[in-house]
């Protein structure tokens, strides 16, 4: 096992540098524009994007992330994160549970049903949370003052968590993860996160790309899964 990988399954999560140029940066971000004027916070949607699309599948043969992330893990879901001057928000520690699935099914351990953005979720059981990867990539600068994201290390090997535990979790041990312009943050969704608000005048704007197993159980579906 790789130093990388060791500290990966370790902390769950991992900062890598530069994984694309600027210019990719840039080109993505244009790319993006129509979403974001729809929702200018973001949206769940990047993947009926050409350039995002065809970039999640490159990532699956990016040299940095090999074993971190599955050489069988498909992408199912990018969502644009749009902070900057009129879209500013905080997050409070949590951790992601809901994934992008095709229809509802009436299935043992699946919860958390919603709709949003004209599209199903669901809270899948534990085992297929453990088997997600998300990576997250940034297109501009990083700046302390952005409102980075900040993680718990290890939190993602206690399971699902009650928001007393983050509420912990948030006064003891948070650490800020700055991410080069075309870097990436690799994470497991099961470990807690949160961002605060920005403080500066610079955008943070980030591609999170999460990748699953091609296969779900109990008869679930992948709502726009690329194979």
């Amino acid at each position: 096992m790789s130093d990388a990988h060791s500290r990966f399954e370790a902390d769950g999560y991992i900062v890598l540098a530069p994984v694309v140029a600027g210019p990719v940066c840039d080109a993505l971000l244009r790319a993006s524009q129509a979403s974001l004027r729809e929702r200018r916070a973001g949206s769940r949607r990047l993947l009926e994007v050409p350039e995002v699309s065809d970039l999640a599948r490159r990532l699956r043969d990016e040299p940095s992330l090999d074993g971190l992330l599955p050489s069988s893990a498909i992408a199912v879901q990018c969502t644009l994160f749009s902070k900057q001057a009129g879209t500013n928000w905080s997050v409070a520690p949590h951790q992601d549970l809901s994934i992008p699935v095709a229809s509802r099914v009436d299935a043992e351990g699946w919860t958390g049903w919603s709709r949003k953005q004209g599209a199903w979720f669901a809270q899948p059981p534990v085992d297929v949370l453990d088997a997600m990867i998300a990576v997250r990539l940034q297109l501009d600068p990083a700046d302390v003052g952005g409102g980075p994201l900040r993680v718990v290390p290890g939190s993602h090997r206690s399971g699902r968590l009650d928001p007393a535990a983050f509420a912990r979790m948030e006064s003891e041990r948070m650490r800020p993860c700055l991410v080069e312009r075309g870097g990436a943050l690799v994470m497991k969704p099961l470990l807690v996160h949160a961002s605060g608000r920005a403080t500066a005048a610079t955008a943070r704007r980030v591609l999170h790309f999460l990748y699953g197993p091609a296969q779900l159980p109990d008869g679930v579906r992948w709502a726009n899964a690329l194979h």
